[in-house]
């Protein structure tokens, strides 16, 4: 696609479009990338115009669009924000920032890795939404080229598209975005159940004809005698929408009835219902199957009625009515806010404002709050279905489904759920336990000196009130908790010969992702944590793992066969590090750290770089790093020192002295390391020790490579 080819989708919704600063980006983008390719072999700037292609079908304004055009350009090229800022202004360059920031969020990692993770994803979020548009459409853009990515890297994108940017597109109210991406996450995950789901389709549609055009027929041919007009898509469901319903009912394809679904779009909200009175009149509705989200919109903007009735055959059909501006943000969510109409910003009462339904997402998670629990709200906050219940004055809460008296109590405020005892439906006193269902007005009983107890964090079903639950469990008896823990603290570390200072338990509280030393202690006390954790945090068994020792001459993955490799001295990069190889005539591939400071000197020779990872297993103590440490001038605190990182399974191979002084001094020691986490790991244990001052990893800039020749490695 050309410059004029994407401005001219631009301009067909926004007539004043800046095509001359379009151009201008696309032209920066296109030098930037260039020499750059894809996994395809295509030109790697044939990617940021097709996602800025995907952003023109919601109408966004040419920020979105330029930053669309330039979003891997910080990351990927020489070009850096000033450059941006200067060429295209700030407000561009910090959206080009802000998606490059959310790029190098690894979201697939361990749980408490994506719990800090969804929480730097939602603070970059409420600066400008706009930031998750453009990526979105780019990992759209991705899923549908997916296949030209190595095999273990599809299902690692596909499962992190099905757990977190599928329903997140959903939740912003991209319905169509999120089907689509669940679909294509859905054909790498499990693509023999996708290929059965479309091949029962193909055989449905021989054996019934084509159902939607006989369907949609007799909706026009309904709505047309009452006399409205409107028009009705029909379409069938997407493969993974089925395999779930399939997966939730536990019924096999045949069994399933509401396969097809139909939109009608009317000229007014009056006409929504008099169409709703139409087709309940002429088909027979499936009862627990209505929804109306027009008089209780979803907290997104989304608005339309929703109903199942009895078709043809008996068979199942959803409808769902809406009017064309309550269809536009139905198509696009929150990013109806920004999208454009005759080179104007589209008015569109029924567009949510992004800083309020962002800010509705994170108010609730205060910033001290445990890792899990933000990543258990935020799950139940994206996942959930919702019900809607009623305060006495009558103003609308919206819970999950499934929640409970407690967790509306605590959604009014924490302070109401603190004193909850008991609660009122429908003006019926009800077990604090009762699942609340839509329209019920609840009404919460309290009294003063009550305090939450500790079995409503199984009767709680949001986030939101199992995390002030915990909170108040743990402020209770605290002091208590504090003396056992550190009781308990004193006992485990003296198992290993060692004291518990402050400075270790700190070292543990951040290991721990906990606020204080004093944190850890309570939790120690009150069961949350054991003291073998609390000691693993500090001082790890290291023993080697079990199992074959990965072979360091094949450590490496993306060599050609033959080709040796040896670790760039400059960096030293170890197993685990993110890692590039540049090639060297008649000696090999020297193997860098992605981020080691030397890669500028290979800007302009992209040929000679290679794509590089290492092996994942065991991996033998032999790689060589650097520990720059400054530790106290006293009689046996080196010794103390050196044992310790024998301890951790570490051997030095050599010491350096730089710099003594009377109470002081400095030294370079020279360790082999299995991986980067033996690494983390030592670096660890040697700064909870009080005499250590400051400990960092020596990295030599001055060194060039290659000067040895090249065995493995070296």
């Amino acid at each position: 696609m050309t410059a004029d080819d994407l401005i001219e989708l631009v301009r067909a919704y926004n007539p004043k479009t800046n095509a001359d600063l379009i151009r201008e980006a696309y032209e920066f983008g296109e030098q930037m990338h260039e020499g750059q390719f894809r996994q395809s072999g295509e030109p790697y700037f044939t990617h940021p115009v097709e996602v800025a292609a995907i952003l023109t079908e919601q109408r966004l304004d040419d920020a979105t669009i330029i930053t669309a055009l330039l979003h891997d350009t910080i990351e990927d090229t020489k070009a850096n924000y000033a450059i941006v800022a200067e060429k295209f202004g700030d407000e561009i360059a910090r959206l080009v920032d802000g998606v490059t920031k959310l790029t190098n969020l690894q979201l697939s990692s361990v749980e408490t890795k994506q719990a800090e993770n969804f929480r730097k994803l939602f603070i970059a979020m409420s600066r400008d939404l706009r930031v998750i548009l453009v990526k979105l459409a780019d990992r759209l853009h991705n899923m549908r080229t997916i296949k030209s990515m190595r095999v273990e890297k599809q299902g690692q994108k596909a499962r992190e598209t099905m757990d977190i940017y599928a329903p997140l597109a959903g939740r912003m109210g991209m319905q169509w975005m999120r089907e689509e991406l669940e679909d294509l996450a859905f054909k790498v995950l499990n693509p023999e159940g996708r290929a059965s789901i479309m091949r029962r389709f193909l055989t449905l549609q021989k054996e019934s004809g084509d159902v939607i055009q006989r369907i949609t027929k007799d909706m026009v041919k309904v709505l047309g005698k009452a006399g409205i007009e409107a028009d009705v898509i029909g379409r069938a469901k997407k493969p993974y929408s089925i395999w779930r319903k399939m997966q939730e009912k536990e019924m096999g394809f045949s069994r399933l009835s509401d396969i097809y679904g139909f939109r009608v779009i009317t000229q007014s909200e009056e006409d929504c219902y008099r169409t709703l009175g139409a087709i309940h009149q002429r088909w027979r509705a499936v009862p627990g199957r209505f929804k109306d989200y027009i008089s209780q919109p979803k907290s997104n903007g989304y608005r339309s009625i929703h109903t199942t009735v009895l078709g043809r055959d008996g068979k199942r059909v959803e409808v769902q009515i809406r009017t064309q501006l309550m269809h536009e943000v139905a198509e696009s969510g929150v990013a109806a806010h920004w999208s454009y109409r005759d080179g104007q910003r589209a008015e569109n009462d029924f567009a949510v404002d992004p800083a309020k339904w962002i800010s509705q997402l994170t108010e609730q998670f205060d910033g001290d709050e445990d890792h899990e629990d933000f990543l258990e709200a935020v799950k139940l906050e994206m996942y959930s279905d919702k019900v809607f219940c009623f305060t006495p004055k009558g103003e609308v809460i919206k819970l999950p489904r499934g929640a409970t008296p407690i967790d509306f109590a605590f959604a009014i405020h924490t302070r109401i759920g603190t004193a909850c005892v008991g609660a009122k439906v429908d003006h019926m006193r009800v077990p604090l336990w009762t699942r609340l269902k839509n329209g019920q007005s609840v009404e919460i009983i309290t009294a003063e000196g009550q305090s939450p107890q500790a079995t409503w964090l199984d009767i709680a079903v949001t986030g939101k009130a199992k995390s002030a639950i915990r909170r108040s469990l743990r402020q209770q008896d605290r002091d208590q908790f504090v003396k056992l823990g550190r009781e308990l603290a004193r006992s485990a570390f003296g198992h290993v010969r060692k004291r518990v200072t402050e400075k270790v338990l700190d070292t543990a509280a951040r290991t721990l992702r906990l606020s204080s030393g004093e944190e850890v202690l309570a939790r120690l006390g009150s069961s949350e944590l054991t003291g073998q954790q609390v000691v693993q945090a500090v001082y790890p068994e290291l023993t080697p793992p079990e199992g074959e020792k990965v072979d360091t001459r094949r450590a490496v993955i993306g060599l050609s066969p033959g080709q040796r490799f040896d670790r760039a001295p400059c960096c030293k990069p170890l197993p685990g590090e993110r890692i590039v190889g540049i090639t060297f005539r008649g000696k090999g591939v020297v193997v860098h750290s992605i981020d080691c400071a030397r890669m500028t000197e290979y800007e302009d020779q992209p040929e000679r770089w290679v794509d590089l990872r290492w092996h994942e297993g065991s991996h033998p103590a032999v790689y060589d790093s650097v520990l720059d440490l400054t530790i106290s001038n006293d009689a046996g605190v080196l010794g103390r020192m050196c044992t310790l990182i024998g301890e951790t399974g570490a051997n030095i191979s050599d010491l350096l002295f730089l710099d003594r002084k009377p109470d002081f001094y400095r030294l370079l020691i020279y360790v082999e390391l299995r991986d980067l986490m033996h690494l983390h790991t030592l670096m660890r244990a040697l700064e909870a020790e009080s005499d250590v001052a400051s400990i960092d990893r020596f990295r030599d800039e001055t060194v060039s490579a290659p000067s040895a020749v090249l065995t493995g490695v070296k």
